[in-house]
């Protein structure tokens, strides 16, 4: 059985790209289950009325999902959990630096890496002394917890991942995951207590999702979900992910696009057979 979900963060309201992930994922189902995930673990940043017009402008596209709702702000506790097994295989360090001296490093850089999210952190405290790390923490010096990709990456062969949907450059099939090419990723932080990519994996598999059907703006993040889906020994879905609904400039709607939104839309008198027309379906 096909399982998909439609995992949206309550931070904003939903937009055009957002109806089209959410009607290319149901769809994707056919007779399988549809889920919605509401993800939730900013507390600073998501809001109780984004949250309510989630579902509005779900059930006005005609979508329907099973209840009950996951939200990831009750799962904390899984995501701790998963960062404890993580760290029991010496996998996580703490990084005290901020993200202006994480900037300053790299511009001071000759040749900084880049990756899929822009420059790779340089692995500044990833050899720091136990006793100085020990002695960071018992001051109060705020830190994030950080994924040491490569010696992850060094306990598994080729990692790969099946690929239903089409890249951003047409990849289909059996693809090759490059971990590396994100660095030493952050999986925690004081004020969020879990990354978007350790939630997704820990959740995917208690939910027993099959296929995850995104946009090909997540096709690199598969890479590294791949790796913690290793590290944790969770089953690795399908994924299927598909083109982007751009503007007029060729750029990825975001949240910040008021006149897109489907509450601004639906102001204007759009119908959800205008909306799906947009997308062909």
């Amino acid at each position: 059985m096909i399982v998909t979900r439609f995992a949206p963060s309550p931070t904003g309201y939903l937009h055009l790209g957002h109806a089209y992930a959410a009607i290319a994922a149901q769809n994707a189902s056919q007779d399988g289950r549809f889920l919605l995930r509401i993800e939730d673990i900013d507390l600073v940043r998501a809001r109780p009325e984004f949250e309510a017009a989630i579902y509005e402008d779900l059930a006005w596209l005609d979508l329907r999902w099973e209840e009950a709702v996951l939200r990831q702000s009750t799962r904390f506790a899984a995501y701790r959990a998963a960062l404890d097994r993580l760290d029991s295989q010496g996998l996580l360090y703490p990084c005290f630096c901020s993200r202006a001296e994480i900037a300053a490093e790299i511009a001071r850089a000759s040749e900084a890496p880049y990756g899929p999210e822009g420059a790779i952190y340089p692995g500044t405290c990833r050899g720091l002394d136990a006793e100085i790390r020990s002695s960071r923490i018992a001051s109060g010096t705020p830190y994030a917890l950080r994924l040491d990709v490569a010696k992850a990456a060094r306990r598994f062969g080729a990692i790969s991942f099946a690929e239903e949907g089409s890249g951003p450059a047409g990849e289909r099939g059996t693809i090759v995951a490059d971990p590396l090419r994100f660095g030493d990723i952050v999986l925690a932080r004081k004020e969020i207590p879990s990354s978007y990519h350790l939630a997704v994996v820990v959740d995917d598999a208690y939910q027993d999702v099959t296929l995850v059907t995104r946009g090909n703006d997540l096709f690199a993040a598969t890479d590294v979900q791949r790796l913690l889906q290793s590290l944790l020994e969770l089953p690795a879905p399908h994924y299927a992910h598909h083109r982007l609904i751009l503007d007029a400039q060729g750029r990825k709607y975001s949240k910040r696009d008021k006149a897109v939104t489907l509450r601004e839309l639906r102001a204007r008198g759009e119908t959800p057979q205008t909306i799906r027309a947009r997308f062909g379906n």
